[in-house]
């Protein structure tokens, strides 16, 4: 069995190990390779491994030896996964390792919008408060979240948890997703009520023909302009420059982002200078115990297919 790992040091810069993934056959890692690598390092993979390395329906055909490919992630748009079933290969993705760490993400960015810790923080470093004439000062607006509706586009695990905790907060929560369960403790609504009503939006849903920027001009001005968007799905789900103009214009408070629709993203992306837009570098996933939970259902996928019992399966292969 040989298994290539395509691009492994953002899954494990060195605080986990690779030895449950070697003890399965002859194993390969590299921290990342180069699109003219791809093909070479490839090339006699059993198994392919993947985080944000392409792989393509030309690159499959180049690939006789390849029967599994594994995404490191929960989403899989890297992957032509049509082409792939047409193969006969199983793509198999990790769809619960991030669960908590996205959604306590998803909220840090919320909190950062309506308290603007790090900000003030600053400004108290800076000296500022030091120099004070009263003993306290605060820039812009601080936002309660009691009584504020919050809009989960998504409602999967990672969505329904955020919802969880905003309903914590003492949040009214609206849900959306494409097919609303009949019985639900939340409410669910279509997408333009969601984005009409909600003082809060946050993105969970996955990157597909159909939600590729779902989040354009149009829906922004269904949005209050006292409204802050949150995403920490994928970047494409957003029209980049639609929502910097939108928050440089005003049409929306705030935005706080953790995906770009490229990363890393060039120096002329409009939002990088947008209004009240935060934005951290695709940090969401990334704590220790959530890339451990990553690499062990890694394994587990891998064993589970070398047994004839595939599991996390995106494309059902006969």
């Amino acid at each position: 069995m040989n298994i290539v790992v395509l691009d492994g040091f953002t899954a494990n810069p060195g605080d986990c190990s690779w030895e449950p993934l070697k003890a399965l056959g002859k194993c390969q890692v590299y921290d990342r390779s180069l699109p003219e690598e791809v093909l070479k390092r490839a090339q006699n993979a059993d198994v392919l491994l993947t985080n944000k390395t392409p792989i393509s329906r030309e690159l499959l055909l180049e690939l006789p030896h390849l029967k599994c490919i594994g995404v490191l992630a929960t989403g899989y748009n890297v992957v032509d996964v049509d082409a792939a079933r047409e193969h006969g290969i199983p793509v198999c993705n990790v769809p619960e390792y991030g669960t908590p760490n996205t959604a306590q993400a998803a909220i840090a960015l919320l909190l950062e919008l309506t308290n603007r810790i790090g900000y003030h923080s600053d400004t108290v470093r800076a000296g500022r408060w030091s120099r004070s004439a009263d003993f306290c000062y605060w820039d812009g607006t601080l936002t309660d979240l009691q009584g504020a509706t919050l809009g989960v586009v998504g409602f999967g695990r990672i969505g329904e948890m955020v919802g969880r905790i905003g309903s914590a907060f003492g949040m009214r929560i609206l849900a959306h997703r494409r097919n609303a369960p009949e019985k639900s403790e939340f409410q669910h609504v279509g997408l333009e009520q969601l984005l009409r009503e909600s003082d809060v939006v946050s993105l969970h849903c996955p990157l597909t023909e159909h939600t590729r920027e779902l989040v354009n001009a149009e829906r922004l001005r269904l949005m209050k302009p006292s409204a802050f968007l949150i995403n920490t799905a994928r970047g494409a789900l957003i029209h980049e420059g639609d929502l910097a103009a939108a928050l440089n214009a005003g049409v929306i408070a705030g935005a706080g982002l953790d995906v770009l629709s490229v990363e890393p993203p060039p120096a002329t992306n409009p939002l990088l200078s947008a209004r009240n837009c935060i934005i951290t570098p695709h940090i969401a996933w990334a704590t220790p115990n959530a890339r451990r939970r990553l690499l062990a259902t890694t394994v587990e996928n891998i064993q589970r297919w070398m047994e004839g019992r595939p599991q996390n399966v995106v494309n059902p292969v006969r």
